[in-house]
């Protein structure tokens, strides 16, 4: 069992619940590739064989022959990991439309990009009813995983104009919104409550967002949520935007950070970078939500298709900055995005909020094997090797050479199930 599951008591049943025995995982050998594994190695000329859906070894060689199954040579492509975005938002407008309409389109535009594994990080409850449909075959998709939110305090009256649209625009972690008296205490029987009714519904994680008001009660009530999600086999997720709120959720110690801190210096404050890396708590990146996403005609738009709020730009230089930082010292970083835009675009940006600190070899790892721990997978997930769920895609390049080749996949296997194919582009 991985370091992130035993730290939270994750039990093989769950694991077996998140699809891990897919009734489609089928026999595969994979030859003529260019294998990264996801662990650090390539293989200039490898094969994968793949048996009842898992990784049943990687070579150099001649592949390990497995009766029945399909055989695909990738014709020199690279064969890597499938991609792991730990942190999206799914669902948009009527949620039972989105399910009915939307959703199979969707799913397949993931599929296409090249994702395997999704984490929704809070939509509607119908994602429930997608993860699901995903499960038992009636809905072609990537692994999803899904959130529900436990508030840590009631709001805060804000004092500034008023605001609506995307929250991310009017952060209230971004002075000058940021609260100046101490917000309203959730009785602890409500917030147990709370947690339960999430496990009985189903739900992958628990979802906390972390603003802390001067003497208010934001701290002691995630720690009330993480200890009382541990014993329902419930880790917990928390949004922290700022370097205050990161720091004061480490010492909570949740199971993730979901968003790279974006608001302070932590070239600053050299205790702070060692203080969040040495918790060992992941984090994914979600960069690009404060870089421009182009429109086809020019136009800068922020993720709810809206013109981009210029005034949040600094986010979009800092948050790279202290992701280094972190990653420097140790951190686990993973892939994610926190945004709407269709997958394959969502990707192209993301991929340019990293290259501006990462080299391609770090975003291979982080878009892997780092986000699978950003998703309590580590185990299952983010690396070929023998055992694990073969989820992998073809790339018609060399993503250690040219980042920009990890846009152009050909090939999707999700569980040893060819799910997307196309031609090179």
């Amino acid at each position: 069992m991985s370091t992130c599951l035993a730290r939270w008591g994750l039990s093989l049943a769950v694991l077996a619940g998140a699809g891990a025995c897919d009734l489609s995982a089928q026999n595969l050998v994979i030859t003529n590739a260019r294998v990264l594994d996801g662990l650090g190695g390539a293989i200039p000329r490898g094969s994968v064989s793949v048996r009842d859906g898992r990784v049943a070894s990687v070579t150099a060689g001649t592949p390990l022959a497995i009766a029945g199954a399909r055989v695909i040579d990738a014709q020199g492509k690279t064969l890597m990991p499938g991609f792991i975005d730990a942190h999206r938002h799914l669902i948009q407008g009527d949620a039972s439309l989105w399910l009915e309409r939307r959703a199979p389109a969707q799913m397949q535009e993931f599929l296409d990009a090249g994702f395997t594994t999704v984490l929704s990080a809070v939509d509607p409850p119908q994602i429930l009813d997608a993860r699901r449909r995903i499960r038992n075959g009636t809905l072609k998709g990537p692994r999803l995983f899904a959130a529900a939110v436990a508030a840590l305090a009631a709001p805060v009256p804000d004092s500034g104009p008023p605001t609506q649209g995307d929250p991310a625009r009017f952060d209230t972690s971004r002075p000058p919104r940021r609260p100046t008296r101490p917000a309203r205490a959730i009785p602890p029987e409500e917030t147990t409550r709370r947690v339960d009714d999430i496990a009985k519904a189903g739900f992958d994680y628990i979802k906390t967002f972390l603003t802390v008001t001067p003497g208010g009660p934001e701290k002691d009530t995630l720690k009330l949520i993480v200890q009382e999600g541990k014993k329902r086999n419930l880790p917990t997720i928390t949004h922290a935007v700022s370097v205050i709120d990161t720091v004061a959720a480490v010492e909570a110690a949740p199971a993730v950070l979901v968003h790279t801190p974006h608001i302070g210096r932590l070239d600053e404050d050299a205790a702070a970078v060692q203080m969040i890396a040495k918790a060992g708590i992941p984090m994914t990146s979600t960069l690009a939500v404060f870089i421009p996403h182009f429109s086809a005609d020019n136009q800068p738009l922020f993720r709810d298709g809206r013109p981009f709020p210029w005034d949040t730009i600094s986010s979009a230089g800092q948050g790279p900055v202290n992701a280094r930082l972190l990653w420097e010292a140790g951190l686990s970083y993973g892939f994610g995005t926190d945004t709407t835009w269709p997958p394959r675009e969502t990707l192209s940006d993301e991929l340019r909020a990293l290259a501006l600190v990462f080299s391609p070899q770090d975003i291979v790892t982080i878009l892997t094997r780092n986000a699978a721990a950003s998703v309590l997978r580590a185990n299952e997930l983010g690396t070929i090797e023998a055992g694990k769920l073969a989820d992998m895609v073809i790339i018609d390049g060399d993503p250690l050479a040219d980042v920009r080749a990890l846009l152009r996949v050909v090939t999707t296997i999700k569980e040893g199930v060819v799910v997307s194919e196309h031609a090179s582009h």
